[in-house]
C-alpha cells in the first residue's frame, strides 16, 4: 500500500473518531432499542459508561441505561454507592448546559436589582401558578441580581394573549409583575403592536428541551427546573465562578 494511502487512511480513522463516531457495539444498541422507545422517539446518542457495564442511552433530553446487547432497559438514577453520588444527575446537568450568551435576550424583558452582577434567565408561563410564587416569593426577597424572564408559553392559548398584551405595555417589565404577583391583567394589546418574540420563545424553549416552568438558567450554563426558595437560589448563585 503506497504512503499516500496509508496517510488518507489515517487521517480519515483520526476524523472519525474526533467526530465521536460510534462504535459498532453503539450503533447495535441504538437499532435495538430506539423502536422500544415509542413512535416518533429518537435516540441522541449511546455512549458506555464507565461503571456496570451499563451504557448510556440519551433520547428527548432523558437518561436512559442498558445492556451491551441491548436487551434490557434501565430507568432510573444511578449512584455511587461509596459516596451517595448521583452519576445520573451529574450527566444530565452535563448534557443539558447551554452557552448563556447565546440567548435572544431581545426577546426577554430584564430587570436590574441592586447591583445586579449576577445574572439569570427565566423562562415562565403567565398561566403558571409556580412561576407566580417563584416570583412571589424568591424572586422579591433576592437581591443584587439581573432577571431576564422569558414569557414561554406552554400550558394554553391564552397564555399567548396574556404574553402578547403583556409585551406590548408600556412598562412590559412592570405589567409582567402587575399580573404575576399582583393578579392585575395587561389592557388587551393594540392593534399597533403585532409583533411579539412569543414564537421565537417558544421555538427556544422546545429546542432547549424546557419542559415545565418555571425553568432558571444561570450564567455558567447550568439551570434549574421548577421553583426554588430564595436559600437555594442564593446557594446557587454563590456556587457560580
Amino acid at each position: 500500500m503506497s504512503k499516500s494511502k496509508i496517510a488518507l487512511l489515517l487521517a480519515t480513522a483520526l476524523m472519525s473518531a474526533c467526530a465521536g463516531a460510534e462504535s459498532p457495539v453503539e450503533a447495535a444498541i441504538k437499532k435495538a432499542v430506539e423502536p422500544r422507545l415509542g413512535p416518533g422517539v429518537k435516540i441522541d446518542s449511546v455512549k458506555e459508561t464507565p461503571y456496570a457495564g451499563l451504557y448510556e442511552v440519551r433520547a428527548a433530553g432523558d437518561i436512559l441505561y442498558t445492556d451491551k446487547k441491548g436487551e434490557y432497559l434501565i430507568i432510573g438514577h444511578v449512584y455511587n454507592a461509596k459516596t451517595a453520588q448521583d452519576l445520573t444527575k451529574e450527566r444530565v446537568d452535563e448534557i443539558n448546559k447551554i452557552k448563556f450568551s447565546d440567548l435572544p435576550f431581545d426577546a426577554a424583558m430584564k430587570v436590574v436589582k441592586g447591583d445586579g452582577k449576577r445574572v439569570i434567565a427565566v423562562f415562565e408561563d403567565p398561566n403558571c401558578g409556580y412561576c407566580k410564587r417563584f416570583r412571589q416569593t424568591t424572586l422579591k426577597e433576592i437581591d443584587n441580581v439581573t432577571v431576564y424572564t422569558f414569557m414561554y408559553n406552554i400550558l394554553s392559548e391564552d397564555s399567548f394573549v396574556k404574553s402578547k398584551n403583556i409585551w406590548c405595555a408600556p412598562d412590559r417589565s412592570k405589567a409582567w409583575d402587575d399580573w404575576m404577583v399582583s393578579g392585575k391583567a395587561a389592557p388587551a394589546a393594540p392593534a399597533s403592536c403585532a409583533a411579539t418574540p412569543n414564537d421565537k420563545v417558544l421555538a427556544l424553549g422546545q429546542r432547549l428541551r424546557i419542559q415545565g416552568t418555571p425553568a432558571i438558567f444561570f450564567a455558567d450554563g447550568s439551570r434549574i427546573p421548577g421553583a426554588v426558595d430564595t436559600k437555594t437560589l442564593e446557594a446557587k448563585l454563590a456556587s457560580i465562578k
